[in-house]
């Protein structure tokens, strides 16, 4: 069995996966941030959802970006990932947002309010 020793990347690979992974952390945490500082429910759900899939697909582009020039073929396992986190991510965001919904329809709360 032979050992893979990793060699050092192109000076143009490196730069992309930092940037692209930096870019997926900012997103990230600007959807965290949105989830506390945003007042209401319905105003909080929309950035962490926003923020983990675009933060998600910057990752997944540095990790694609990565091991395709590392190991010399294109390297697509994480597109899964990124794949599965787009498709949970609004459906998980449908489903709060009909609870929360319901619930304050049963509160007798105006929901959603009117225009005017």
């Amino acid at each position: 069995m032979t050992d893979f020793i990793a060699g050092p990347l192109p000076l143009w690979a490196e730069i992309l996966t930092a940037v692209l992974a930096v870019a997926g952390a900012a997103f990230a945490a600007i959807g965290s941030f949105g989830l506390v500082r945003l007042h209401t429910f319905f105003m909080r759900i929309h950035a962490p959802t926003l923020g983990s899939t675009l933060g998600a697909w910057c990752i997944t582009l540095a990790t694609t970006v990565y091991f395709s020039v590392q190991g010399a073929h294109l390297f697509l396992h994480a597109v899964l990932i990124a794949f599965f986190v787009a498709l949970s991510a609004p459906v998980t965001t449908i489903f709060l947002m009909r609870a929360a919904l319901f619930r304050e329809r049963q509160k007798g709360d105006n929901v959603p309010p009117e225009r005017g």
